[in-house]
This record gives structure tokens, sequence and C-alpha cells, in this order.
């Protein structure tokens, strides 16, 4: 009897494409195979890994559930997962609303979707599960990650803000951080196997250490990175200007495989709007912290997250976002329209700004930070820099010869393919020739490549024939979360978008 197929289904943050990694490693190992590239929806079990803040997150969801009820009536045993924040948010809704759903599990207890799946099959009935706090730190569940050469690591969960336009603490909880030995250790680990880069992954990243009682665990943290053995590229995703203190700063400028790379949320310019958001910060503190990262690490590229149109918001209010995004000249900025978050204090806020203005002022802003974007990455051209060589993220390489990668400050660069062959992973040196708003390019011959572990690691897997499955589990199902994998030789994921 051939193995089982499974498709996951991701929708929202970094956290949630973490959390859909281990949920893959916990199907194959009770079994299960991926399906192929594009099945959309057709395997033997799909999951939905939900994402809660946009408005109409509820509608997409139902929606897909809508369109694979069919499918499931043509296809016995086919079984139906949802997880994720809305699954934690909506649990008494989901099945009553699309009865033919399976399992419904919550940001707690992903480590429980195989026993929840085998439990719905023989006892014939939906399982809806959802833990009110975290059971196992999603590292520390089997993996199936999707890159050779690069992995995100969590080193927290929850938040202990109260943003009101943000419904995050309330799904995943308040902050907990996991031990700096069992972070390291897993790092290690994940370099002993090829990896090269890794992001650190936190709701509020750079709060790490709160629940830990060390208000500089997070800068030791990246100065122990450093000393990682062939851990080429340190990142980290996102921070929170709150707890951006001259440590980190520090440990960014003195830390050689921390990348000069900041993604930092401003969401908004005005003081008034900020104190509306519950934001503990102001503008002023906001391009404070940005003028010392650019004196300690002068070639730093820095992103934001803005929320154009929250309630309240007046043309004054927008203006001072127009200027802090003068002033601290990003070389990127997610610009999202304010749309209603059901469950936040947000969405109940009186001056809720009709949807025209809002449109026409995040035109007006897109159209500055394009410019900015564009003159900021002109003065890359003539630079010399190391690209890691990426899959996946030029869709044009195939019909211009090119090959696509990221710079250490994260930029998108294109360069000409060099004549010997490369890997992702692997590490080119290019000149910068032109600039794009949103890419570089180097249309030169490459300076260097040098082949890597992570190349190699690459090369590896894709070269391996897909391993046999450990065999679908039979029989009653056990009770309980799974047993915690073993620690890793060798030591001791929210701003929303």
């Amino acid at each position: 009897m051939s193995a089982k197929t499974y498709e996951v289904k991701t929708y929202g943050c970094q956290m949630n494409v973490h959390d859909s990694e281990r949920l893959s490693g916990l199907l194959e190992g009770a079994g299960y195979v991926r399906a192929p590239e594009g099945a959309d929806g057709d395997a033997d079990v799909v999951v939905f890994n939900t994402c809660a803040v946009r408005e109409n997150a509820d509608n997409k969801l139902y929606g897909n559930l809508g369109r694979l009820a069919p499918m499931k009536t043509k296809r016995p045993g086919m079984q139906i997962a949802v997880g994720g924040c809305l699954a934690q948010k909506d649990r008494d809704t989901i099945v009553q609303r699309a009865p033919w759903v399976d399992v419904v599990f919550g940001t707690h207890n992903i480590g429980k979707l195989p026993v929840l799946l085998e439990r719905a099959r023989v006892q014939e009935e939906a399982q809806v599960e959802i833990a009110e706090s975290l059971e196992a730190f999603p590292s520390t569940l089997p993996t199936r990650r999707e890159s050779a050469y690069a992995a995100w690591v969590s080193i927290s969960v929850g938040c202990n803000n109260t943003c009101t336009f943000c419904i995050v603490p309330a799904l995943r909880g308040k902050e907990k951080d996991r031990r700096p030995g069992d972070i390291l250790a897993e790092i290690e680990a994940l370099v002993a196997e090829g990896v090269s880069e890794v992001t650190l992954l936190g709701q509020n990243v750079n709060a790490y250490g709160s629940d830990i009682g060390d208000r500089e665990a997070f800068s030791k943290l990246l100065r122990a990175c450093g000393s990682i053995e062939g851990l080429e590229r340190v990142r980290f995703t996102s921070p929170h200007p709150r707890d951006f203190t001259d440590d980190v700063i520090l440990a960014m400028a003195e830390t050689p495989n921390v990348m000069p790379q900041l993604h930092m949320p401003m969401q908004s310019g005005s003081d008034t709007i900020l104190k509306a958001m519950r934001r503990s910060y102001r503008q002023e503190r906001f391009l404070g912290i940005i003028e010392k990262v650019r004196a300690a690490i002068p070639h730093a590229a820095i992103s934001t997250d803005i929320i154009v149109g929250f309630p309240g918001e007046t043309e004054e209010d927008f203006q001072q976002t127009m200027h802090a995004v003068r002033e601290a000249r990003f070389a990127q900025a997610f610009t999202f329209q304010y749309s209603k978050r059901p469950g936040t204090p947000a969405a109940t806020m009186e001056g809720q700004v009709p949807k025209e203005v809002v449109q026409e002022r995040y035109m007006r802003l897109s159209a500055l930070q394009e410019e900015i974007s564009w003159a900021e990455n002109k003065t890359q051209v003539g630079r010399t820099v190391e690209v890691m060589v990426a899959e996946g993220e030029g869709r044009k390489d195939g019909a211009t010869h090119r090959l696509s990668g990221r710079a250490p400050d994260s930029r998108l660069v294109h360069f000409t393919k060099p004549e010997a062959a490369v890997r992702p992973g692997d590490v080119v040196t290019v000149d910068i020739t032109y600039a794009a708003p949103h890419h570089l390019l180097a249309e030169g011959p490459t300076t260097a490549v040098r082949r890597t572990r992570a190349g190699d690691a690459w090369e590896k897997r894709n070269a391996a024939p897909a391993a046999g499955p450990a065999g679908v589990m039979l029989g009653l199902p056990t009770i309980g979360a799974p047993a915690p994998q073993p620690a890793a030789a060798g030591g001791s994921g929210c701003d929303q978008r």
C-alpha cells in the first residue's frame, strides 16, 4: 500500500512558516509523504495553518474549506485539519461551519497533530483540542525545513505587548523564552547539517530575556552566535523599538556573522497614533535608534512596517509618518492599509478612516518609499558584495540566464550566471552595476565563487532519493503530546505585517 500524502497550506507571519515546517516534520515522522508541488488539496491530509490578523482571514479559510468539501467526498479517507491563530480564536465555530473538518488544533499544541488525525480516523468524529499554554517550543519538534542552507530558530513565543491593532498576544499567550543553551545547541546541530544562515525568531524577538530575568540576554545570544564555527549569517525578526537597547546595537556591530540588516516596525510616525496603538515609543525615540544603528553599522539596510489609516489618523498625523519616512530613509517599507482585526481594541475605536482616504494616503506613502528605496539602492552601485545564492528568489532567472541571492544586508541581487557551477547556499562575489527600487543587478562577470558546506547540503538533499515512510500509525492512538525530541549534541516567530 502506498504511503499517504499530505499538504500544508500556510498563511501569516514567519512564526506560522516556522510552525508549518514542524507540522510537515511531524507528519513525515508519522509516515506521510509530501504531496507533489501544486497538489492544491489533492492529498490524503490537508492542513491549514491559519492567521487571524486580517479582517477577512475567516472568509479566506472557509472559502478554501468549502472548495475541499466535494474533493473529500470523492476521496475516501481524506482528512482536513485546521491549526494556527484562527483555530485558537474560533475553536468552537470551525467544525460547526465546516463539519467535514476532521481536526482543529491551536498555536500551543501543534505537536498533537498526528495523534489527533489518528484519533479522528479511529473514532470517526472531529477532534477539537486547543491548549491554553505552550506544550513544546516549535523548534523542539521534528522538522521538514524548506531550505537546506537557511533555517528559522525560535528563541521565544508569545508577546507581552498590548498593541491595539494586534490579536497575537491573545492567541499565542505571554512571552516564554527558551534557554540560551537549548537555542545554541539547535543552531550547532543545524550548522552540522550544512545550514549556514539562521534567522532568530520571536513575536518580539529583542525582548528575549524578560522571561528568564536577563535584560541583556538577546545581545549575549547574538554574541554567542558569533562563536559558532560554520555559521556565516545571523538575522533576527521582528524587534520592538521599546526593547532596542544600546547593547544590542553593539552586539550587532561587533559580531561579524550578525548581518548589517535591521527590520524594525515603526507602524506610524505620529506620536498621537502611536499612543492610540499602545506602542511604547514615539517618533523621536524610533529615529534615534536608527541614527545609533547607522553610526555603528554604516552600511546597514533598515526596513520597517507601516500601517496607514489607523482609527483617528488625521492628515497631520499622516504627514508625521511621511516625515519619519523621509528622515529614516528605509531601504524598504512594508506598508499596509489598516483593516479591522476582529477581537482587537482598534476594531471598535471611534474615528475609523474612510476607505477612500486610506487608499489615497497609502498611494502617497508608497510613492515616497519607492523613490527612497530606489535612491538608497543606487548608493550600492559600484560596491563589491558577497551574495549567498538562493533558490526561487529570481522568478525570471531562467529567461535572463541569471542567478539570484541575498547580499549581507538582505538586498536581493540578480547576477550573471558564472561559468563555474554554483548551488543554492554557495557564495559568489559580484560588483553591483545597476539598481532598481526592489533589487540590484550585477551584470558583469562573477569575481569569485566559493563552494560551501551549505551548497553541499543542498546538493545532497536534491540528489538523495526520497526516504521511505516510517509507517502510518495503526491501532488505538497514543493520548497526549508526543515525547520531546532528544537534545541536539554539543550544547546544553509579533509585529504583524
